[in-house]
């Protein structure tokens, strides 16, 4: 299958994007209840990451995986572990949680899901128009599990690899990379993203 894999330029070391989210989207008018409509065409990741996410179909998920690591995990030959980018919606099952999963098993690579924490709501972030208060107010939202680093990271740097799904502004993984970095166990952060605004 063919995508469009670009690079992502941020405060982490490398990053890439499968492809695009959306090929074109066309406004169509207003539903009953007054929200604007749309009719929108997909790329194929997109559709699958759509499917995944607002249809909850996980099967999904092993497509989006495969791609990711045939064609973006690859590149990174020095990846230590893998962390899925904490969600910030409540779900009875995460979308990009099981993404990492299985690229976790598909890379051979450990998951950690316990490493970088969201306790923090930021639901209100995409209202907050400056760049630089919405990268503060993150910050303070992610944090990292102390008992986590003292048990499982015995060694003195590791490459991790952050996986989520849309890559838009980029504060959320710059934020993430940011805390990641304070850590003085951890020395390249990457990212891979599942798809992308533009």
């Amino acid at each position: 299958m063919n995508t469009d894999v670009k690079e992502i330029v941020g405060l982490w070391d490398k990053g890439y994007s499968l492809d695009k989210h959306t090929e074109k989207s066309t406004f169509t008018g207003k539903d009953q209840f007054g929200r604007p409509t749309f009719d929108t065409t997909r790329t194929y990741v997109g559709e699958l990451l759509y499917q995944l996410k607002y249809k909850q179909d996980f099967k999904k998920v092993h497509p989006i995986a495969q791609l990711m690591h045939e064609q973006i995990v690859k590149k990174f030959t020095d990846i230590d572990f893998i962390i899925g980018m904490p969600p910030s919606k409540k779900r009875d099952r995460q979308p990009v949680t099981a993404i990492a999963e299985r690229v976790s098993a598909l890379s051979n690579k450990a998951l950690s899901k316990n490493l970088l924490l969201k306790p923090l709501a930021t639901t209100q972030v995409k209202n907050i128009a400056v760049r630089e208060e919405r990268l503060k107010t993150l910050m303070h939202a992610f944090a990292l599990h102390n008992d986590v680093i003292q048990k499982y990271l015995t060694a003195h740097s590791y490459n991790v690899l952050i996986i989520d799904d849309l890559y838009d502004t980029g504060t959320s993984l710059e934020a993430a990379t940011t805390i990641l970095k304070e850590c003085s166990k951890i020395d390249k952060v990457y990212v891979a993203t599942v798809t992308r605004k533009k």
